[in-house]
């Protein structure tokens, strides 16, 4: 049975009102304008009532923007969309689990489906250490992004940065960081004296 836009949209608010009946949501109801007629009308109606409305044309609502509401929700979904783009490229990077559980909450189960999805392999062992040159670029990248101790936690866009900047891997510079701002410049010097 085809349907249209307006009947389409009749079924969902109808499945909607219906759910708000079953949960007992009586201020969503009065917001749509259901009234004590509307709601007895709502509970006599049965799953084929509801598949029927996909032959009606027209639809009995008034349809309104609140455009605060709908604002913020375009606003969440591109931070989410963002969000879900630096994942990927973190994920792209070879992004140990442990820092995406960190940066994103990202569980073990979830990080390992993304890897094969991607096509990688498990990592094993430690990540392979920087040479001098790398190691004094990344340490001076990382405390002006993290501060003298490494008191600034850095987001995901920050490691993708160091990495750029530096060429070392994700995986190192997440292991290496992690031990700089629990342990501080292993050999004890300032940046000065570098």
């Amino acid at each position: 049975m085809p349907t249209s836009k307006e009947s389409d949209l009749t079924a969902a608010v109808l499945l909607y009102a219906v759910r708000c009946l079953a949960e007992g949501d009586q201020l969503a109801l009065r917001a749509m304008q259901f009234g004590p007629k509307e709601v007895d009308a709502l509970q006599h109606l049965n799953i084929t009532d509801l598949y029927r409305t996909g032959t009606l044309r027209g639809h009995c609502l008034q349809v309104q923007l609140d455009r605060d509401v709908f604002w913020h929700l375009v606003e969440r979904l591109r931070q989410q969309r963002e969000s879900d783009q630096l994942q990927h490229a973190l994920m792209q990077a070879d992004t140990p689990q442990e820092m995406m559980r960190s940066l994103f909450g990202l569980g073990s189960k979830e990080y390992a489906r993304w890897r094969r999805l991607l096509g990688f392999t498990a990592a094993v062992g430690r990540p392979c250490e920087p040479d001098e040159g790398q190691a004094n670029a990344l340490w001076l990248a990382w405390q002006a992004r993290a501060g003298e101790d490494g008191e600034v936690l850095l987001a995901g866009e920050d490691y993708l940065a160091l990495r750029d900047s530096t060429g070392v891997s994700v995986r190192t510079i997440w292991c290496l960081t992690q031990r700089w701002a629990a342990y501080g410049n292993p050999e004890g010097e300032s940046s000065d004296d570098r």
